[in-house]
């Protein structure tokens, strides 16, 4: 079924609990990373750590330059897997993560993710499921950069009303 056919019967665009496989694999649209993330991402968290924001000092450290910082690669993560649109409208909560920070991101590296559906706990009295996916940060160069679990429930095909959906108390 076409997208545009599936909106017009009110069908979200991302996938149903029961329509994960286990085993699938996606991956992400790529994205640079650039110095305006940097400092803006220093400037929302107050985060200026001379790894991210002093050139001069970054060329003394192992790295030889300055680094993004590991949450804004978690945060342009989420961003990127949201691209895809396979949990736009059916995702009710993320719920766990954990989460390694394997490797430095630079200025100018261009990022994907890579995803893949690891296991799925069906919850049919709840109206959905919860579906685990191994996530990994993977740039120009395909090196792994972050990486980790990101576990989600997801509004089953079965559920008669959306659980997102504010439900009317019974009196």
């Amino acid at each position: 079924m076409s997208q545009e056919a599936s909106m017009l019967r009110g069908r979200p665009r991302g996938y149903y609990f029961e329509e994960f496989e286990e085993g699938a694999e996606l991956v992400t649209p790529a994205r640079t990373i650039t110095e305006t993330d940097i400092q803006l991402f220093a400037g929302l968290t107050g985060d200026y750590n001379q790894l991210h924001t002093d050139t001069e000092f970054c060329k003394e450290t192992i790295f030889g330059q300055r680094v993004a910082h590991g949450l804004l690669g978690l945060s342009i993560a989420s961003g990127l897997g949201t691209r895809l649109g396979f949990i736009e409208g059916t995702a009710v909560a993320l719920r766990e993560m954990t989460w390694k920070f394997t490797g430095p991101i630079f200025i100018g590296d261009t990022i994907h993710l890579k995803v893949k559906v690891a296991h799925k706990k069906a919850m049919p009295r709840l109206g959905m499921g919860m579906v685990t996916f191994e996530i990994s940060v993977v740039n120009q160069k395909d090196e792994t950069l972050q990486k980790g679990q990101w576990k989600a429930l997801i509004q089953s095909q079965e559920a008669e009303v959306s659980p997102l959906l504010r439900q009317e108390s019974a009196e």
